[in-house]
Order: C-alpha cells, then sequence, then structure tokens
C-alpha cells in the first residue's frame, strides 16, 4: 500500500520529470552526425528514469517563492549531466545494462560512449547558459558556480571510489563511505538540485549550510538504499544487474562492513576476489560474498544506516523549511527521506 509519502513523490516526480523531459528534447535535437553521435547521446535521456535531480531543483524553487519556468533550464542541466555521468560511469565501472538494456559501450564500445558522455556533458552547459536571459546575470552566475562546485565535486568523488578499487583498499571505515559519496552522489543529486533551486526561487534568507545538511542526509540513504537494491531489489524495477557492484568490487557498505566483521579465513577470500579483475569474478564468487554479507547481518547494518540518516534528512528539512509556506513542493520536499527508504 502506498503512502502518503510515496503517492505525493511519485505524482510530483512524473509532473516535474515531463517538464525536464520537454525542454530536454531541444537540446538532444541536432544535426550530424547522428548516427555516431546524436542519436546515441539521446539514447539513455529517453530510456526513461525518475527525473529526481532535476524535480528537487524545480520544487525547491517553488518551494522558495520562484516559478517553475525559472528553474526549468538548470533542472534540464542537471538532467543532461546527470546522463553523462552515467554514460561514463558503466564505462569505468564494465557494467552490462542500465535501465533494463545493454549498456552504451555494449552496444557501440567503449570509444564511442565516452565520446556520447562528453558530448552529454559539454550539452549540459547550455541550459546554463540561457539562464542569463531568464535569471539575470547575478542569479544566473550564482547557478553556474554552483553548477561548477557540483560538478568538480561529483569527479573527486567518483576518482576516490575508482581508486579504493584500483588499489584494492579493504580497511575502510564507514566515515569513508559517506565522506566518498558525499562527493559523488549526494552534491549532484540532492544538495545542488536543493541549493541551487532555493537561489532561483530567489529567498533573501537562505540557511544554505542547512540545505546542504539536508541534501547530504537525503543523498546519502539515496545511495545507501540503491546499494542494498543491487543486492535485494526486483530486476524488473531496479534495471541493473543484481549483484553487479560485487562483480564490479564496489566498497558498499555492507562490503566495508563485511570486511570489518568477517572472520579472518573468509575475509581473506573476500580480499582475494576483490584483487581479481572483474572479469575474473565468477557468479560463485559473488553468490559467496553476497551469502557472508547476509550470515555477518552486514544488510540489516547498512539498513539500519539508511534509515537513520534517512531520520536526519527529515530532521534537517523541518528546519530548512519551516519558515516557507506551507505548499505541495515543500511537502514534496519533506516527503523525500521517507520515498527514499520505500524505493523498490
Amino acid at each position: 500500500m502506498p503512502t502518503f509519502a510515496s503517492a505525493l513523490v511519485k505524482e510530483t516526480l512524473e509532473e516535474y520529470g515531463a517538464v525536464a523531459r520537454a525542454g530536454l528534447e531541444h537540446y538532444l535535437k541536432r544535426g550530424e552526425p547522428r548516427r555516431h553521435l546524436y542519436d546515441l547521446v539521446a539514447d539513455y535521456p529517453r530510456r526513461g528514469g525518475r527525473s529526481l535531480r532535476a524535480s528537487a531543483c524545480i520544487a525547491a524553487a517553488r518551494a522558495f517563492g520562484g516559478a517553475t519556468a525559472e528553474a526549468a533550464d538548470s533542472a534540464v542541466a542537471l538532467e543532461i549531466l546527470h546522463n553523462a555521468f552515467l554514460v561514463h560511469d558503466d564505462v569505468e565501472d564494465e557494467s552490462e545494462i542500465r535501465r533494463g538494456k545493454p549498456t552504451l559501450h555494449e552496444l557501440h564500445g567503449v570509444p564511442v560512449a565516452v565520446n556520447v558522455g562528453d558530448a552529454l556533458a559539454v550539452l549540459s552547459i547550455g541550459p546554463l547558459i540561457s539562464n542569463f536571459k531568464k535569471l539575470g546575470p547575478g542569479r544566473a552566475l550564482r547557478v553556474l558556480e554552483e553548477a561548477e562546485r557540483m560538478a568538480r565535486e561529483s569527479v573527486e568523488g567518483q576518482a576516490v571510489e575508482l581508486g579504493w578499487r584500483r588499489d584494492n583498499a579493504v580497511d575502510l571505515r564507514v566515515e569513508d563511505y559517506l565522506m566518498m559519496i558525499l562527493k559523488k552522489t549526494c552534491w549532484y543529486t540532492t544538495i545542488y538540485p536543493c541549493r541551487v533551486g532555493a537561489m532561483i526561487g530567489g529567498a533573501d534568507e537562505i540557511d544554505i549550510d542547512r540545505v546542504t545538511r539536508f541534501g547530504f542526509f537525503l543523498g546519502a540513504a539515496f545511495q545507501i538504499q540503491d546499494d542494498l537494491l543491487n543486492l535485494v531489489g526486483d530486476q524488473k524495477k531496479y534495471g541493473k544487474e543484481l549483484g553487479g557492484d560485487i562483480f564490479e568490487g564496489k566498497r558498499t557498505i555492507m562490503l566495508i562492513r563485511l570486511l570489518q566483521v568477517a572472520p579472518r579465513a573468509e575475509r581473506a577470500r573476500v580480499v582475494a576476489i576483490l584483487s581479481r579483475d572483474r572479469r575474473r569474478r565468477s557468479a560463485t564468487d559473488v553468490a559467496w560474498v553476497r551469502g557472508r554479507m547476509e550470515a555477518h547481518r552486514c544488510i540489516p547494518f547498512a539498513r539500519e544506516l539508511a534509515h537513520g540518516l534517512a531520520g536526519a534528512a527529515r530532521h534537517e528539512a523541518s528546519l530548512a523549511f519551516a519558515h516557507l509556506p506551507r505548499s505541495r513542493d515543500r511537502r514534496f520536499l519533506e516527503a523525500l527521506p521517507l520515498w527514499v527508504l520505500e524505493r523498490t
């Protein structure tokens, strides 16, 4: 039975996602070369997705007194950049499935996919330039500065995660994971959309640090829930290969916890599996690691952490948005922490 929070979030994501997708099409319509570039640039965006980032941007702008039209270009830019990150992430992770279909590099090869990801990143600049006419130079420049920081934080976080896998880091702490996802996930998924939406809304007195804290706690809960779904989710709904994070050697909370609590012999076997190239990890290896996670209650540990972070996000929302009118958009933002936990 859907809760009020999940129903409201679903309805709002559909509405604001449609706004972002309509704007997206404008920037995806390009001339030649079509076959080797622009048809492929449109592939991931047209596969669907929740449009969480774009919707949070629009909702925050409206909640703080702005209009949908004022936030639309920033939301579109974020949606385009998100898809650029997905293309590059899939190459870096050697992923096989994205949104229920083969990844771009599986279909067209790594060189073509990398170039498509580059093209999407470049196309995301266009809507930010359009902001100068719509928002005026002052606010548009602030949004652009925020976008630069968000992109920098994101690639730094990705570098940390990739470095852990390259170096086979096995002595990580929960704090290390949270710092990594602050950069890799939270800045572009939840912190930036809420910060820039509030700025676009034109609020004179914004406690931007509290908005940032809300975004961090929300984004961290979102990422841990996403990691959990990679283990226990519904394959049809999830859209990626279950167990893919173990195949890829990603340092999720569950894996970090397993390395902390497993007996010496089991830990040594986990370390040995992680030391291999992805293509040399077998389905048997993945199933064994997953089984050890269950045996040592790593999955409940991650769930409890996600619930704690979502609770912290709800607390920060109660403070960050307390002075705003009781609008649908404010209720949407306040409902996101619960929705994150209810995702399947």
